[in-house]
């Protein structure tokens, strides 16, 4: 965790924060340093996303956090020649709705949970860039196409780390139980490269 090996460049990519332990850039530098190493699995979190008031404010905030730091995260892995061999997955829970929560001024609203769809990025890994999949309605409430159940994202994953999520079944209760579900799921192939 000792920082004092990487560049200035290196630092001033991840930003003003990356040396200040527990920001959002500390731990996108240091996940960079734990797949060098051979990690195999890596979590960075950045909590307060649940904005059901103060959005316009909070939202900048967070953004300001994250932006720099993940951008330098994908630049930092593909120089280093990690990026093919490094899935890096951004997303959440669920989604929140376009519209506001609660009263609606300039400066004060929010957004509820979502569950009907959400969005969520993918790089490297064998995943294909610049590829869009699923669309949204014109109000971004329903799925108008390509809907992807959270366990074909699943089965996306798994299928990325070398793992067939059909064969990775174990005994719930009496029952074979995976992590893709019973169903048939499949990975999304449209953005496998």
């Amino acid at each position: 965790m000792d920082l004092k090996s990487e560049s200035q460049s290196t630092l001033d990519l991840y930003g003003p924060e990356v040396q200040k332990p527990g920001t959002f850039a500390s731990s996108a530098i240091l996940a960079r340093r734990l797949v060098e190493r051979g990690v195999r699995v890596v979590q960075v979190l950045h909590r307060g996303w649940d904005q059901h008031g103060n959005l316009p404010s909070d939202i900048r905030l967070q953004c300001r956090d994250t932006d720099q730091p993940i951008g330098a995260l994908l630049s930092d892995l593909k120089q280093r020649g990690l990026l093919d061999s490094t899935l890096v997955i951004w997303g959440g829970e669920f989604g929140r709705t376009v519209y506001s929560q609660g009263g609606l001024t300039p400066t004060n609203y929010g957004r509820d949970h979502h569950p009907r769809n959400f969005c969520m990025w993918m790089a490297g890994g064998g995943i294909k860039g610049g590829v869009s999949y699923g669309e949204s309605d014109e109000f971004s409430y329903n799925i108008a196409t390509n809907p992807a159940h959270l366990n074909d994202i699943n089965a996306t994953i798994l299928n990325q780390c070398g793992i067939n999520h059909e064969r990775l079944s174990y005994k719930f209760q009496g029952l074979d139980a995976r992590l893709t579900g019973v169903l048939q799921q499949h990975p999304i192939k449209e953005i496998i490269a």
